[in-house]
């Protein structure tokens, strides 16, 4: 398959309109009909219905397999990229909210770093796109046990480290004088589902092996602080390294089981040159 047919396919299905695609691909929206048209004869199959444009179900198939193979496409000439070009002067660092550590900002330079704050899926993408230079990810983890990340391009992770966790929740909370907490006595309990400011929901039932954990509030924005406050407040609870401290009227009480820890990982594409590779090697002489 043509990768500019599967681009232009991925950009329709996205934006439901063939003129939208047309715009953003800098297309005339003939051309845009006569590449879905020439996907659907090459497959054999019709992959958009036209009034309204969605998706068939041969089409949401191929979307499966279309988003990963053209990220994989965009890492390739990123890399290569990165292989011809001189050592870079300047630093971009994508980093995931709960991963912004103090240790972390010590080790920038001083001058033309640019610090992006992303939700955690998308670092991978952008460090494998050539967004950003460097990588932090965070999650839920073992003890010594890695992060799972999507497999977009060749990147290498180190532990930059890990920390215990503990359940925020309101000082008069009827839990809040616990010595600790275990995540099967708040499956029932109300919780704030942050994914991109706090830990997924769906990374709790996965590591509680259950359903449960049902959200009362969705908070859609990156600011932990935001996110803590919204705990204090009695909004519902949520999960944070014990690093994070709690808002004016919360406390934070230590998980207990299971045996889990907030796990900070670096990101590399290759071997970083020029500020980037000073950061890492930083980092990784920390964690050392």
């Amino acid at each position: 398959m043509d990768p500019h047919l599967l681009r232009t396919f991925v950009t329709v299905a996205r934006l439901a309109s063939f003129s939208g695609a047309a715009r953003e691909l800098g297309y005339t929206q003939s051309a845009v009909s006569q590449h879905i048209a020439a996907l659907e004869g090459d497959l054999g199959l019709p992959l958009l219905v036209r009034r309204p444009v969605v998706p068939t179900r041969a089409g949401e198939r191929l979307l499966e397999h279309a988003r990963p193979l053209l990220l994989r496409l965009d890492a390739a000439r990123a890399d290569l990229t990165r292989m011809a070009a001189e050592p870079a002067g300047e630093l971009t660092l994508a980093t995931a909210p709960l991963a912004v550590r103090p240790d972390i900002l010590a080790a920038l330079p001083a001058t033309r770093v640019t610090l992006r704050v992303l939700p955690r899926d998308e670092i991978p993408a952008a460090l494998a796109e050539g967004a950003a230079d460097l990588g932090i990810v965070d999650g839920l983890a073992a003890p010594n046990d890695p992060l799972r990340l999507p497999d977009v391009a060749p990147l290498t992770a180190t532990r930059v480290a890990e920390a215990p966790l503990a359940v925020h929740l309101p000082a008069g909370h009827p839990l809040a004088h616990r010595p600790g907490l275990r995540l099967v006595d708040l499956l029932a309990a109300r919780w704030l589902d942050a994914p991109a400011a706090g830990l997924p929901l769906d990374r709790l039932r996965a590591a509680q092996g259950t359903p449960g954990f049902r959200p009362a509030l969705r908070y859609d924005g990156t600011d932990v602080r935001t996110l803590t406050a919204l705990a204090a407040a009695g909004h519902g609870l949520t999960l944070l390294p014990a690093t994070v401290p709690p808002a004016p009227g919360a406390t934070a009480v230590p998980l207990t089981e299971p045996r889990l820890v907030h796990r900070t990982e670096l990101l590399r594409s290759g071997e970083p040159t020029g500020p980037a590779a000073t950061v890492a090697a930083a980092l990784t002489t920390a964690r050392s």
